[in-house]
């Protein structure tokens, strides 16, 4: 069943930023893509490395895997490039009394 939690005040993340969430043993990436929100699991599918380390682009709305170049889509999870072919998690944000939420299960 999923469950709404809380990520941060809406003024708290600024439009090309991004900010790390822990829920359970997980680590989910929050980015502000010109005032739009994306999710995505915090875990590059290539090799597992941390994935919200690395290059976020809010223009294109993508963050690149810092350790092997992967281009990821912050709104589908979808891998651009290789060597990353799996796409990873994604999360639906909402915004709710000026507040940013996931919902995770």
């Amino acid at each position: 069943m999923p469950q709404v939690i809380e990520v941060c005040p809406l003024e708290a993340l600024a439009p090309g930023e991004m900010r790390l969430v822990e829920w359970e043993d997980q680590e989910i990436g929050v980015f502000n893509c010109a005032g739009n929100f994306y999710a995505i699991e915090d875990r590059c599918s290539h090799d597992d490395g941390p994935l919200a380390e690395g290059e976020f682009d809010a223009e294109t709305c993508t963050v690149e895997c810092p350790r092997h170049g992967s281009l990821f889509d912050l709104k589908t999870g979808k891998p651009l490039t290789l060597p990353a072919y799996v796409p990873v998690e994604t999360y639906p944000v909402i915004i709710e009394d000026e507040t940013i939420k996931l919902e995770v299960e």
